[in-house]
């Protein structure tokens, strides 16, 4: 239940909010009756606990989680996929069809999750069920044996359990506000709102839960319990704000997060807490700090007769993902959304597409967790899911990849190693064939570099100061890269030497990470930064290394020696005060050199330093 971008996919948005937010009404008790399904009275006494929850610290999410989701198929218009309508396909048979398909195709390659997306408890019309107390209960149509049965059987498969939420208090589990809150004496709806009912989420869907309220926690415990009860291991929150399309005061559900890692930690089952959808980046310390994964783009989905296009919205995460690569780690992960690969006839995909979209994900180490119908996944499919190099990619310790030239149609990404190697990946964004070069000094290094083929299991032996390859249009190529040579030195030029002249709107600022702490900002609408003295002994092709800060991806005009500028897409950092590096190329002369950096008509990143190559 997220938010697709494109206009038919909006229209099934605005018909899927029209019936979230009918309000329809809830019974309200005249006295505590049972929980659904399980009573909701302690933790789960067979399972191993420790005193943290949210974070990483008690195992869960030490590596990104690789499963399975139903979302994809449930907003597909392929047909035979939802033949009760928008979102039907959700239903406790199909679960556990693909829950038996991953256990006998995928388990054995680390795939494990098998997670229910939005609708568990709603009807075909989307018409919700709650319990006595507020909290959404199954669909008898859809999940006849009830959640925990279905947790129970893919337990029973060697495999783990997830579900689903939207944040807040959903409106037609307020019943008036006189529905009382699971284990409290004399707390109700009506106590853990804002008296103005005011609206929270993504779609507006629910009310916003005012946790100045000691009532508040409460209900979210009670939450917790009930799904910890049921024996989930994964809980996806969604319509999360900042973020969702959504901003201000009554989207910042900063607390309710906050609240659920407590609560989760509170019922001593491990529980994987991943939020949703499309996450305000400003706020990624705050997400780190209390979940486990968050979503750093709108839906991959493009509700349409396949489940993704390439357009829609595959490549907006080689534009999105970079910004968040430096919050991912052990405990908490960037995720990029499903990986809908499996199948040539639903994903709406070439070849080249589907191998590009799965060389990203891993390298960005972003939870893999497939969308398919993995009943179909075909050869091609099961080969790109099942690599067991490029899953050690994405499973084994170190950072993420991220872009280290410019990130125009021909982009590089890479990262490097515990053993010292690079995983280097080659991608062409462009609508035609053309060739992409990884030169080793946007690496650090000179010389040779043995080269091994990931994707083909194969070593092409060893290459000299880089590699070029051909590739098709949205195609890509993954290699590990092991230095031969030497480590690359430069000289380095502050940008804020009074040497170098500024021009119009640019200036000197503070930058606690930037170097010597300080940086030139200010470089829109003709701004200009002027390097005056860079000197090289040799004339030829550099590739200089820019650290630079951007809080979203900007473009600037680079040159030298008074040549036209090159416009040149830099990647988000991360934040105005994030430093990070990528490699430009410039042609200099033997000897002393300008090199500048333009602004032209448009808004471009602060630039702290550059680094040129001794040669």
């Amino acid at each position: 239940m997220r938010s697709p971008t494109r206009p038919a996919a909006r229209a099934l948005r605005s018909a899927l909010v029209l019936a979230v937010t009918a309000g329809l009404a809830v019974a309200v008790p005249t006295a505590q009756a049972a929980p659904s399904e399980a009573p909701a009275t302690s933790p789960v006494a067979t399972t191993a606990v420790s005193d943290a929850a949210g974070t990483g610290e008690d195992g869960v999410a030490q590596k990104p989680y690789m499963g399975w989701s139903s979302w994809s198929l449930q907003t597909t218009s392929y047909p035979g996929i939802n033949p009760n309508g928008n979102y039907s396909y959700l239903t406790e048979a199909n679960v556990n069809k693909q829950t038996d398909a991953l256990a006998s195709k995928l388990k054995k390659y680390g795939y494990e999750y098998i997670n229910i997306d939005a609708g568990w408890w709603r009807g075909w019309d989307w018409t919700p069920e709650f319990d006595a107390y507020g909290r959404q209960k199954a669909d008898k149509e859809r999940f006849p044996s009830g959640m925990k049965a279905v947790a129970d059987r893919i337990h029973g498969k060697g495999l783990k359990a997830g579900i689903y939420l939207p944040v807040g208090l959903e409106k037609e589990g307020y019943g008036e506000g006189k529905l009382p809150i699971w284990n409290t004496d004399n707390c109700t709806t009506g106590d853990i709102v804002y008296s103005d009912l005011r609206t929270t989420n993504g779609w507006d869907s629910s009310y916003k839960i005012d946790f100045s309220k000691p009532c508040a926690q409460k209900y979210v415990d009670s939450q917790a319990q009930l799904i910890a009860d049921w024996g989930y291991d994964f809980l996806k929150l969604d319509g999360v704000g900042p973020g969702s399309f959504k901003s201000g005061d009554n989207y910042d559900n900063r607390a309710d997060v906050a609240a659920w890692q407590k609560a989760i930690k509170s019922t001593g089952r491990p529980i994987h807490l991943e939020i949703s959808w499309s996450l305000d980046i400003n706020y990624a310390k705050d997400w780190k700090a209390t979940s486990n994964g968050w979503r750093v783009d709108t839906d991959v989905e493009c509700y349409c007769n396949t489940l993704v296009s390439w357009e829609n919205s595959v490549e907006d995460r080689w534009r999105d993902t970079p910004g968040w690569t430096r919050y991912a780690g052990p405990g908490g992960w960037n995720d990029l959304d499903s990986i809908n690969v499996g199948s040539a006839a639903m994903s709406g995909l070439t070849k080249a597409e589907r191998q590009s979209y799965m060389t990203l994900w891993a390298i960005a180490k972003s939870p893999l967790f497939s969308g398919d119908d993995l009943t179909r996944i075909d050869d091609y499919g099961l080969s790109l899911m099942t690599n067991r190099d490029v899953l050690k990619i994405n499973q084994q310790p170190g950072k993420p990849a991220k872009p280290v030239t410019s990130v125009g149609d021909e982009q590089v990404w890479a990262s490097e190693n515990p053993d010292g190697s690079y995983t280097v990946a080659l991608f062409n964004q462009g609508d035609s064939a053309s060739p992409v070069t990884a030169d080793w000094s946007a690496l650090g290094f000179t010389g040779q570099a043995s080269v091994r083929d990931v994707w083909n299991s194969e070593s092409l032996g060893r290459y000299k100061d880089g590699i070029t390859q051909a590739l098709p249009a949205h195609g890509s190529r993954l290699f590990t890269v092991t230095p031969q040579g030497s480590a690359l030195k430069t000289t380095a030029y502050e940008a804020e030497s009074p040497d170098n002249v500024l021009t119009g709107s640019a200036s000197v600022a503070d930058c606690a990470e930037c170097s010597g702490a300080k940086k030139v900002g200010n470089l829109y609408l003709g701004g200009t930064l002027q390097f005056t003295h860079v000197v090289v002994k040799q004339a030829g092709r550099y590739l200089i290394n820019v650290a630079y800060t951007s809080g979203d991806p900007r473009s600037i005009g680079v040159s030298a020696n008074g040549k036209a500028p090159v416009a040149t897409a830099f990647p988000s950092t991360g934040g105005w005060g994030a430093a990070d590096t990528i490699s430009v190329p410039v042609t200099l002369k033997a000897g002393s050199n300008t090199v500048t950096f333009d602004s032209g008509t448009g808004y471009s990143p602060d630039i702290d330093k550059i680094d040129v190559p001794l040669r």
